[in-house]
């Protein structure tokens, strides 16, 4: 087994010796916890004093938070490609400086106008700093093994919440939102610039070579069916899975639980999502790229529906919440995987920036959609049902993305890519795949 350690100034001799310095995966880690504690997870504890204070509606400053989810999505288009050219550190360096200006601007905003500034400045910086360009990284330094590191990094992500949530917490009860920001922008500038910027200077080594038959351009992918199925099936799951965040509590307090009852579903559905990454990467060796999205995307929808239908006992909603969370953190090591799984890790950056787009927009518009549907649809039960059936159609869809052509299931764990290798729809990687199939 390749260790994770291998020393920073090893020469890459070939796909399977690669250089990957010491001080990347754990920086990144301490990075993932400061910015998505910081950025993200601050703000829904600080929202309630943020409108009190100002006066402004919770549906304006949401949408605020919102637009830099959405910004985010699109910026990290052009993130990746960057990435793929020049490597990571520039980029994450700069969009933790975007982060601390944006808190800076958000803390200092006099109104709604100047606060949706500083939350597009914070949308930018998670574009540049959040898991996908962590992901592109650790993909180029750790390939072919980099599952491992990759399960890692969002293992040590799952810790933002846990961290930030309370330490925002206590913040605002002797500061005001203000200066709490002021606060948090501070630590996230004395921990992620330098961390950036110090240990990601490794030399930015050239991609591993593409599965021998995936020839096709970076266009030619996007355009492809495959990619385009995957991407609307990563879309719809993403939309129906933060749905289901979102209105848990919600769900649950019109079943006549209390709201304490409630949050605690939900919290330890969080401690579902942490042990579900740590499953992922055995699921990775025994099911291939189509299935495992397949799967996935059809446990999440047999969830849903199962909160829907289970009024209780309260212990086994919280068993459905945990095996939830256990699906939703597979789920973000699938979208990590995606692009290695079916095209290799020459593009990654840009192909992988292409299918998070549209998801992250749905995961930004989910919490406002899923609060207009479930008055309409006559109560959460019944949205819940509406979110399970989307989340069953996405699984449907994905069983069309399968490129034909790769073994992903030995690829992402480091083991060699053999002509004689069975993919997903049984065919070899010698056939000659059909038209249609070609990306």
């Amino acid at each position: 087994m390749t260790s994770l350690d291998t020393p920073p100034h090893g020469a890459a001799t070939d796909s399977k010796e690669r250089s990957r310095p010491r001080a990347v995966l754990p920086a990144l880690c301490l990075t993932q916890i400061t910015g998505w504690g910081i950025v993200y997870y601050a703000f829904p504890v600080l929202n309630p004093q943020i409108t009190a204070a100002t006066r402004w509606s919770a549906a304006t400053t949401m949408a605020a938070f919102s637009l830099a989810l959405v910004v985010s999505g699109v910026a990290g288009i052009g993130v990746g490609r960057v990435i793929d050219r020049h490597g990571p550190r520039t980029i994450m360096t700069a969009g933790s400086a975007t982060g601390v200006l944006g808190l800076v601007v958000i803390a200092l905003a006099p109104n709604p106008a100047v606060f949706f500034a500083g939350w597009i400045l914070a949308g930018l910086s998670m574009s540049a700093t959040f898991y996908q360009p962590a992901f592109a990284a650790l993909t180029r330094w750790w390939a072919p093994d980099h599952v491992r590191a990759l399960v890692i990094v969002t293992l040590a992500g799952g810790l933002a919440s846990t961290v930030f949530a309370p330490l925002a917490a206590v913040l605002a009860d002797h500061l005001t939102w203000r200066s709490t920001y002021l606060v948090l922008a501070a630590i996230l500038a004395v921990v992620t610039i330098p961390a950036h910027a110090l240990a990601l200077r490794a030399p930015w080594p050239a991609a591993t070579p593409a599965p021998e038959t995936v020839t096709a351009t970076p266009r030619a992918i996007i355009r492809s069916r495959p990619f385009l199925l995957l991407g609307l099936a990563l879309t719809l799951s993403a939309f129906a899975m933060y749905a289901v965040v979102v209105t848990l509590v919600p769900l649950l307090v019109e079943r006549g639980y209390t709201t304490a009852q409630a949050a605690w579903v939900l919290g330890l559905g969080g401690a579902g999502q942490t042990l579900g990454r740590t499953l992922y990467a055995p699921l990775a060796r025994r099911a291939g790229a189509t299935t495992r999205t397949a799967t996935l995307i059809a446990l999440g929808s047999l969830t849903t529906a199962a909160l829907a239908l289970t009024p209780g006992p309260y212990g086994l909603l919280v068993a459905l919440s945990v095996a939830a969370g256990m699906v939703r953190g597979n789920l973000t090591l699938l979208q990590a995987t995606a692009v290695t799984d079916r095209w290799g890790t020459r593009h990654y950056g840009r192909l992988s920036g292409l299918l998070g787009a549209p998801a992250m927009t749905a995961s930004a518009l989910a919490p406002f959609a899923a609060a207009v549907l479930a008055p309409s649809l006559g109560g959460h039960p019944a949205l819940f049902l509406t979110l399970a059936a989307m989340a069953g159609a996405a699984a449907v869809i994905a069983t069309g993305a399968s490129v034909r052509r790769d073994e992903p299931s030995t690829a992402v764990q480091g083991l060699p890519l053999h002509k004689e290798a069975r993919t997903d729809r049984g065919l070899r990687t010698s056939d000659r795949p059909s038209a249609e199939d070609q990306p």
